[in-house]
């Protein structure tokens, strides 16, 4: 990220919602690396905390602060807040087969806890909040989707009732992020590891997917970016999860002492609330689009670095998918951090 984002970032307090999982922690990491004044990392897990506490124990006193609470918990989120001038949302529970069994659970932390962290800010009159989405809120056909979807909703519109506050706010919705927890990927290098079947729902199923620093990075750069009551759609590449199945076996197996044509791949149906397709923006939203090299932004005005985009929709079965080959170079920088996945 070039120096006009460690400007925007200076001498900053940053709160990060959900700031100990695969992307909060990231997005906490590279905030790290700008002149900011504290990164308050807000999570529940009291493990995770002391884990990225000790990776992160070389920060000067007071320049990192962990804070344990729940979005959910309105009081407790209000009390994080104080003092914040920027805010990155998250705290999520993202687990497709979860949310469809524990429901209202979902609802209250996608929905509920959302709304909450959304009025913290307009009554601490952060300058920045900027919610993290998934692409599963387009045209949700689950329950996680739907919840995110509403989050999204809550995140826009706060705008329109913020009155004299400055806050501005704005989401980012992307794909799977590689090797993220509770994705296909940890499970994929353990079934390797064990010389089990490596279990596919479908063999036609297609994914947008992004590894965690690239993620990280872009929803910083659109936080930065961002006027107010944008949805920024990251540009990600597309692979069939049967290909990688396969590209992981023939890359791993090895590496646990395994021959690659041991390992199946073996198809057991989809599961609840799972599409065959991802999208990531659909023709209803397409109405006012701008884009650049990394993104796309649905704005009711232009930002600056982006042109009027002719894209209609966005979905991973009409784009090119990824070459057996170009997975495997996906995949070979990551095979030591695949290693440990597990």
């Amino acid at each position: 990220m070039d120096k006009s984002y460690a400007n925007y970032f200076k001498d900053k307090v940053v709160l990060v919602t959900g700031g100990t999982g695969s992307i909060g922690s990231e997005i906490v990491r590279k905030l790290l690396a700008f002149p900011l004044k504290q990164v308050r990392i807000f999570s529940r897990d009291e493990f995770k905390q002391y884990n990225l506490g000790m990776a992160l124990k070389d920060q000067p006193a007071g320049r990192v602060s962990f804070l344990i609470g729940d979005i959910r918990d309105r009081d407790r989120i209000f009390l994080a807040m104080e003092g914040v001038n920027v805010v990155f949302n998250a705290a999520a529970m993202k687990h497709v087969p979860l949310c469809e069994y524990n429901p209202f659970e979902a609802v209250k932390t996608n929905v509920l806890g959302t709304q909450n962290v959304v009025d913290a800010c307009r009554a601490n009159n952060v300058e920045k909040f900027v919610h993290v989405s998934t692409d599963k809120a387009a045209f949700p056909s689950n329950v996680m989707g739907a919840t995110k979807l509403l989050a999204e909703k809550i995140a826009l519109a706060a705008a329109n009732y913020k009155g004299p506050h400055k806050t501005i706010y704005s989401c980012v919705r992307f794909g799977n992020v590689f090797g993220s927890r509770g994705s296909v990927v940890p499970l994929f290098v353990q079934q390797i590891r064990d010389g089990n079947s490596v279990t596919v729902t479908d063999k036609e199923m297609t994914r947008f997917i992004m590894r965690i620093p690239e993620a990280a990075e872009l929803v910083i750069k659109a936080g930065v970016l961002s006027n107010g009551e944008e949805l920024f759609i990251l540009k990600m590449p597309v692979m069939k999860i049967n290909d990688l199945a396969n590209a992981m076996i023939d890359l791993l197996a090895p590496r646990f002492n395994r021959r690659p044509g041991e390992i199946e791949v073996k198809i057991i149906g989809r599961r609840d609330g799972e599409k065959l397709y991802e999208l990531l923006m659909t023709e209803d939203e397409a109405g006012s689009i701008y884009e650049n090299d990394e993104m796309i932004c649905i704005s009711k005005k232009p930002l600056d670095g982006f042109i009027q985009s002719k894209t209609k929709n966005y979905r991973s079965d009409q784009c090119q998918l990824m070459k057996p080959e170009e997975i495997r170079e996906f995949l070979k920088p990551s095979l030591e951090a695949l290693e440990k996945l597990i």
